[in-house]
Order: C-alpha cells, then sequence, then structure tokens
C-alpha cells in the first residue's frame, strides 16, 4: 500500500499593504523556480512588492527545514498565489470642510514550497514484509515527474 507524504511546506501573509494586482506582477516571475533563483531575482527586482514576498519565501524555506529537515538547495516554489484583501476606507480632508473617500486595498499571499528529493509516497507494505523478514516486494507506481511528462515532447 502506498501512502502520500507531505513534501510542501507554505507560509501565509495576509493583510499585506499593497494591491493584488501589483503583487501578482511579482509572483507571476517568481512560480516554478527554486529557492535560492527566487531570491536572487526579488533582490534584484526595482518593485515595492519584492520585500514582503522575499520574507514569505524565507518564511516557507525556515518552515521546510525546521518541519521536514529539508536542504534549502532542493526546494521549488510549487504553488504562489494572490487573493484580495479587505480594503481599508480612508478620509481625507479637502477645501471648503469637504472630505474625499480614500481606499487603501491589501492583499494575502500564500507560498507554496516542495521538497523535490523527498518520495511522495512511501511503500508500507515493504516495510512491513522487511520487518517479517520474508521476501522484499516494491510497488511501482506512476510518477509523472520521473519521466519527464507529455509536455517535453515535441
Amino acid at each position: 500500500m502506498l501512502n502520500k507524504r507531505t513534501t510542501e511546506v507554505y507560509a501565509l501573509g495576509q493583510h499585506i499593504s499593497m494591491s493584488a494586482h501589483k503583487a501578482r506582477r511579482v509572483i507571476d516571475q517568481i512560480r516554478g523556480r527554486s529557492y535560492e533563483e527566487t531570491l536572487m531575482i526579488l533582490e534584484l527586482m526595482p518593485y515595492q512588492a519584492c520585500y514582503p514576498i522575499f520574507k514569505l519565501v524565507y518564511s516557507a524555506a525556515a518552515n521546510a527545514s525546521s518541519n521536514m529537515g529539508s536542504n534549502e538547495a532542493n526546494l521549488v516554489i510549487s504553488k504562489a498565489e494572490v487573493n484580495k484583501g479587505t480594503i481599508m476606507k480612508r478620509l481625507k480632508p479637502r477645501a471648503r470642510g469637504r472630505s474625499f473617500a480614500i481606499q487603501k486595498p491589501t492583499c494575502h499571499i500564500t507560498i507554496v514550497m516542495k521538497d523535490i528529493s523527498l518520495d511522495e509516497y512511501i511503500d508500507t507494505d515493504s516495510i512491513a514484509w522487511s520487518q517479517n523478514k520474508k521476501k522484499d516486494t516494491t510497488m511501482s507506481y506512476y510518477d509523472m515527474y520521473s519521466n519527464g511528462g507529455t509536455w517535453d515532447k515535441k
């Protein structure tokens, strides 16, 4: 029997004071990249959204090393998404006693990192067989990441 092992960790930043559109511009550049490459890209991009995203990527990597004991060289950003948050409404005083409404948008950013060195499935039958000192049988399973997938073929 195959059991699924958790190979993903995440970091979630809520109520970050910037619009979701500005954060998506940066998130689209780092999605699917490795951890070291992502840090270099975020340090060199000239956008305001880079700093909170940099902190979230760094936090997700710290979660991976703390919870799973994985190395940062094996981490890849598997999923990164930006959702719209609440809008803070403020009033700005104007001339002649009037006021204008100012809307300050927020967003929620989720970074999910995956360790590519860990195997995704555990074969529990082979563990039980090896404990009983019987014949060891391993089960083969279809993994779309190991055979290259259909998108690599031309």
